[in-house]
């Protein structure tokens, strides 16, 4: 399902079968592809169906690249369907093992704040802050901390969420709702998105008590629809050196597409940041190998040295959930594979 696509269009169970039918052939692949089509077990009613996804997953002899994001998402849809207890003994272990992603912690937190758990939701989302965002005297005027570092993207949830839970507590702003309103880049507020009597006045007969509400709406909306599009990227194939080396040799048609692996490097950098500056979103690169694309062209009914195939390779990789989202973060490893921060090496410019 690409993020375009209207949710009533979908039809859930389908879509989920044929993500557990494209697991079966790239076992490689399985967890994000299952995890796909337990979200659309989850959205069609059947969450047991989820929860043996979850379990499948689980009980794997292939070890997880994110296991706790998987305990937390069975714990979340456990206790949607009546089975607290032991959604509860998920989420405290997933506490006691303080995973350093902050994907499980929103998770587990979001799932106690649903049913109205909010001190236990805002010690969850504090927790996290704390393990995950250790750094101290964060100057609220530029969302910087002592080192003059920003907060990654990943830990914005878990700064809004924090915000949103104490608001709904009544608790004065502190250090990290001050940050939380700095990384925030909507034109509406948190105070405002997160504020408990917004609800009131949507029983109000002021057309222009209305029309702000629903630009809220909008704008709480719109940033949800973006953080839940992130798996579906516009992907650019990246060839690291050696696969790159193999690949020319093999098919030395391909020379003319790659005519150098620095040129290479420099050519999916500007093509990404030339689809940024027209307004595609949700970017990703993807990572070839030669005998993957071997197994793709041979799929196709075709020849590795066709060029026309490496733009659907590459669609077929990110469809199967391997794209790394870009631009990554200044500090973060360059998506090249040199080691060297994003910033210093392809994002100076």
């Amino acid at each position: 399902m690409r993020p375009d696509t209207p949710a009533e269009n979908v039809d859930h169970t389908a879509e989920a079968a044929r993500l557990e039918r494209t697991a079966d052939l790239y076992p490689e692949d399985a967890e994000a592809l299952l995890l796909r089509a337990a979200a659309h077990r989850e959205l069609s009613g059947d969450r047991p169906a989820a929860t043996t996804l979850y379990d499948r997953l689980l009980a794997s002899d292939t070890a997880l690249d994110q296991p706790f994001l998987v305990r937390a998402l069975k714990a979340s849809n456990l206790w949607e369907y009546g089975h607290e207890a032991e959604a509860r003994a998920i989420i405290t272990g997933i506490r006691r093992a303080a995973p350093r992603d902050p994907a499980p912690w929103v998770i587990v937190a979001e799932s106690l704040e649903s049913h109205d758990e909010l001190e236990q939701a805002h010690e969850t989302f504090t927790e996290a802050v704390r393990l995950l965002l250790p750094g101290t005297g964060t100057d609220p005027g530029t969302g910087t901390n002592a080192d003059g570092e920003k907060p990654p993207r990943t830990s914005h949830p878990l700064l809004f969420g924090r915000h949103r839970v104490r608001r709904m507590l009544g608790a004065a702003h502190d250090e990290w709702d001050a940050l939380a309103d700095t990384v925030h880049t909507l034109p509406i507020t948190l105070d405002e998105l997160h504020d408990p009597k917004r609800v009131w006045s949507l029983g109000s007969e002021n057309p222009a008590e209305l029309e702000a509400e629903i630009l809220r709406l909008r704008a709480e909306l719109g940033a949800y629809r973006e953080a839940l599009s992130r798996p579906f990227p516009v992907a650019v194939l990246h060839w690291p050196a050696d696969e790159l080396t193999e690949l020319t040799e093999a098919y030395p048609s391909l020379a003319e597409e790659y005519p150098s692996y620095d040129t290479h490097l420099a050519t999916i950098e500007a093509a990404l940041r030339e689809l940024a500056a027209s307004g595609t979103a949700n970017l990703g690169i993807v990572t070839g190998t030669v005998p993957s694309y071997e197994a793709f062209a041979a799929s196709e009914l075709s020849s590795p040295d066709d060029s026309s195939l490496l733009p659907q390779y590459a669609t077929t990789l990110a469809a199967r959930g391997r794209a790394v989202a870009w631009p990554p973060e200044r500090t973060a490893p360059c998506w090249c594979g040199s080691g060297r921060p994003y910033g210093t090496c392809h994002g100076d410019a």
